[in-house]
C-alpha cells in the first residue's frame, strides 16, 4: 500500500511537472523554416523563444500555402487530433490562402465554409479538453497610393463572429499586425518582411527573422489575458504594445533624430584638461529631459581634468586607450569599459597612445 501511494505521488509531481503543449494549425505565416530557406521566418517559429520550455512546449503544425479546407484534406488536423491532450493549446490561424478562389482545393467561402471548417478545430480543441484560440489573419504589407490595404476584412470578420457565437478565445492579430505595420510605415515595415533581391521587392506576406519576432511578440501579448498560465512562463519581455502606436509625443517636447556632425564643436579639454577636444552635446535644447547625453572625441594629448563630482555620471569608453583616475586609483581603460563615479568621488581622464579616445557620457541634469 505504501508503494502504491509513493508511485502515485511520482506520477503526480510527473504530470504537473509536463509542460503544456502549444500546437499551431496555420500557414505559411506561421510556419517554420530551416536554414536553407534564411532569412525567411513564421512567427510561429519564433513563439518559443518567449516561452520557458519546462512550462510550454511549442508545435508548430503550420505550413505554407494551406487553408482551413486544405489542412484538413491533408489531414494535418487529425495528425494534431491524435496528440491533443488535456490541458494543451490549439492556435488557429488561417486566411491567406482561403481567399484563392482560382484554386478550389484551398478557397473557402468566407460566410459559409470558412466558418464551418473553422468550427472542426475548435471542436477538435474541446472533445481533447484542451484550449482553442482563433488567431485573426496577419496583415500584409501592401499599400496602395498610401494607404495600407486590408486584404482579410471578410475572413477576420467571419472568425470574429464565430468567437462570438461560440465562446471562443480570439487573437484579434489582423487588427495588431495592421497597427504596427502603419506604426512603422511602408518604409520602415519592410526590414521586418521577406526581401526578394532578385526581384528587387519586398514579399509583403512572409517576414524575415525580425518580422517573425516582432509578430511573435503581438500574438503572445494578446494571448496572456486569455491564457494567465503564459505569463510566468515568459522569458522575453512582451513590451510590444500598439494600440497606441503612431500617435506621436507632444508636439511641445517633440522626439528627434539627428547626426552627430549637427552639434560638433571644438572645445578645449574641461575642468582643466588639456585640448584639442571634440564635444558633441545631444539634445542640448530639450531642456526638460531629465539626463544628459554627450560624446567627447579626446585627441592626441586632451584630458578631462581632475575634478569633484556633484552627481552620479558613466562614462562609457567608445574606442582609443586612456588614463583614468578614481579617487587617487589608476586605471587604464579602453574600448568597452564603463566608468561609474559616484557623488563625491574625484575623478580625471587622459587620452593616451597615438588613437583618439572616445567617450559617451550620461549624468542627470
Amino acid at each position: 500500500m505504501r508503494r502504491l501511494l509513493l508511485l502515485l505521488l511520482l506520477s503526480c509531481t510527473t504530470a504537473q511537472a509536463a509542460p503544456v503543449r502549444l500546437f499551431i494549425a496555420g500557414d505559411s505565416t506561421a510556419a517554420e523554416y530551416g536554414p536553407e530557406r534564411a532569412p525567411q521566418a513564421g512567427w510561429g517559429q519564433a513563439l518559443q523563444s518567449y516561452l520557458d520550455p519546462t512550462r510550454f512546449e511549442v508545435r508548430n503544425h503550420a505550413r505554407g500555402g494551406r487553408s482551413t479546407r486544405s489542412f484538413i484534406d491533408e489531414g494535418r488536423l487529425e495528425a494534431i487530433a491524435s496528440e491533443l491532450r488535456r490541458g494543451d493549446v490549439l492556435l488557429i490561424q488561417f486566411g491567406h490562402n482561403d481567399a484563392k478562389f482560382e484554386d478550389r482545393t484551398r478557397y473557402t467561402d468566407p460566410d459559409s465554409d470558412y466558418p464551418r471548417l473553422l468550427m472542426r478545430y475548435v471542436q477538435v480543441a474541446r472533445d481533447k479538453g484542451a484550449t482553442p484560440v482563433l488567431v485573426t489573419p496577419v496583415a500584409r504589407l501592401l499599400y496602395d497610393f498610401g494607404s495600407l490595404l486590408d486584404t482579410h476584412a471578410r475572413y477576420t470578420l467571419a472568425m470574429q463572429q464565430l468567437a462570438a457565437r461560440e465562446h471562443v478565445a480570439l487573437i484579434e492579430l489582423n487588427d495588431r499586425s495592421t497597427r504596427w505595420i502603419r506604426a512603422l510605415g511602408e518604409q520602415g515595415a519592410r526590414p521586418y518582411f521577406l526581401f526578394v533581391p532578385e526581384q528587387n521587392k519586398t514579399d509583403g506576406t512572409h517576414f524575415s527573422v525580425a518580422g517573425a519576432n516582432a509578430v511573435a511578440c503581438l500574438v503572445l501579448r494578446e494571448a496572456v489575458p486569455l491564457l494567465p498560465a503564459l505569463k510566468p512562463a515568459l522569458v522575453r519581455d512582451i513590451d510590444c504594445d500598439v494600440m497606441g502606436a503612431g500617435q506621436g509625443a507632444d508636439a511641445q517636447r517633440p522626439s528627434q533624430v539627428l547626426h552627430e556632425d549637427t552639434v560638433a564643436r571644438m572645445q578645449p579639454g574641461p575642468h582643466g584638461g588639456a585640448g584639442p577636444t571634440t564635444a558633441y552635446p545631444f539634445f542640448a535644447d530639450a531642456t526638460d529631459l531629465p539626463f544628459v547625453l554627450r560624446k567627447r572625441v579626446l585627441h592626441k594629448g586632451a584630458g578631462i581634468g581632475l575634478h569633484p563630482q556633484h552627481k552620479d555620471e558613466i562614462y562609457y569608453i567608445v574606442s582609443g586607450q586612456g588614463s583614468y583616475v578614481l579617487d587617487g586609483k589608476q586605471h587604464d581603460v579602453r574600448a568597452g569599459h564603463a566608468l561609474l563615479t559616484r557623488t563625491g568621488s574625484t575623478h580625471a581622464l587622459q587620452q593616451v597612445g597615438e588613437e583618439d579616445l572616445v567617450v559617451l557620457l550620461a549624468y542627470p541634469r
